[in-house]
């Protein structure tokens, strides 16, 4: 195996092996019947491409279409064109078009089930923006969805928040939208942490006031809507929404910090998922919500619990960046053969910070092939001037 000298944050240089991978026991393509687990999907660039890679990077659709074979395989459903797919932070609307159409068409070929974000990314936040724009915005996206015959997540938008004046605006929009949506849809409530032009969103600085906000919506068009997703990393947040919604309404868990607990639940629910971090952990979060299935919440939590250190690494301060930690895990696990990102994202995280990922990966025993890893992380080292 090769050896690995890996920086720590005190800036010493540290000796380490990699142990053997866990054998996570999964039955093929057959999905968890106690919960419904969606994972945030990444994409893989296409590294050869002639093409500005921080502005026109190329996507390679047969390692981004692989993945989410995978995903599949595992028995996850797919949330499409989502911000870990780098939605608004270099996946713009054009391409995230061709994404959607095409993982559509590959998940009726395999029978996997997708759901696809649908925002105002297309339309630039300013001054100038109005709400019938925003609204137009929505529009077009959630027809283009539904057009080619996909469950809609509606994202938070940049637009609205830069432009609504208070909740009302809010009311007005997502009442608009939702009474057109020709079946219900998840809504997408995404923090401020991981994505700053949404601070305030509902009208509110405040989440609790936000919260009421959002629950009017909810209550007022429980009909058309499957669920929301709410990513505050804030559990008390989560469970207290969680048990004010509409009985017909779920709550799919977008905390990357506290999933475990939360999709297991307490004596009065529990959290569906819809989680990034699904998409670096996919084989243990399967593993585990089978032993959920099966009332082993005792094997559940042995498996989780080991990731959830990892999840906290990758999803640190800044939060946005963790994409750099999904798309790395990725590269480890030969998913995809290089380590590179649109918009050149994978710069967006310290090579101390890519080590104590590696290390936190092998701890929770999510390196499927040690040696393949260790060969990789080596090269990524080499970059940053550290050779064995």
């Amino acid at each position: 195996m090769p050896q690995l000298l890996l920086p720590r944050s005190d800036g010493s240089l540290t000796a380490y092996v990699p142990g053997k991978a866990n054998v996570f026991e999964v039955p093929k393509g057959a999905a968890p019947r106690s919960r419904i687990a969606y994972s945030a999907a990444h994409v893989v660039v296409d590294p050869l491409a002639d093409t500005d890679p921080l502005n026109n990077a190329q996507i390679d659709w047969e390692a981004t279409l692989g993945y989410r074979r995978h995903l599949w395989s595992l028995g996850l459903a797919v949330a499409e064109a989502m911000d870990t797919a780098q939605r608004g932070m270099g996946l713009d609307w054009n391409r995230s078009q061709e994404l959607i159409s095409r993982s559509l068409a590959e998940a009726r070929s395999v029978g996997g089930r997708i759901a696809c974000g649908a925002g105002t990314d297309h339309l630039m936040p300013g001054p100038r923006v109005t709400l019938e724009q925003v609204e137009a915005a929505y529009e077009e996206q959630c027809a283009f969805v539904e057009s080619h015959g996909g469950q809609i997540i509606l994202m938070a938008s940049r637009a609205l928040c830069a432009c609504a004046q208070g909740p009302d605006d809010y009311e007005r929009v997502y009442g608009k939208i939702l009474s057109q949506v020709s079946k219900p849809v998840i809504l997408h409530w995404l923090g401020g942490m991981f994505d700053p032009n949404l601070t305030g969103y509902w009208g509110h600085d405040d989440l609790d006031e936000a919260m009421e906000v959002c629950l009017r919506i909810i209550g007022a068009h429980d009909d058309k809507v499957d669920g929301i997703k709410i990513s505050l990393l804030d559990a008390d947040k989560e469970i207290a929404m969680r048990r004010r919604l509409p009985g017909n309404v779920k709550m799919y868990t977008g905390d990357d910090f506290n999933y475990a607990a939360l999709i297991q639940g307490d004596e009065f629910g529990f959290s569906h998922a819809l989680l990034g971090i699904f998409d670096a952990i996919a084989p243990a979060a399967a593993a585990a919500l089978h032993a959920l299935d099966a009332g082993d919440t005792a094997r559940f939590n042995r498996i989780l619990d080991k990731t959830v250190p990892l999840s906290r690494h990758i999803f640190q301060t800044p939060t946005y960046a963790y994409k750099t930690g999904i798309v790395f895990m990725a590269y480890l696990n030969g998913h995809q053969s290089h380590f590179r990102m649109i918009a050149g994202a994978e710069g967006s995280r310290s090579i101390t910070h890519l080590s104590e990922l590696f290390i936190l990966a092998d701890q929770a025993g999510l390196l499927v092939d040690a040696d393949m890893a260790a060969e990789r992380m080596n090269r990524v080292l080499a970059l940053a001037g550290i050779r064995p």
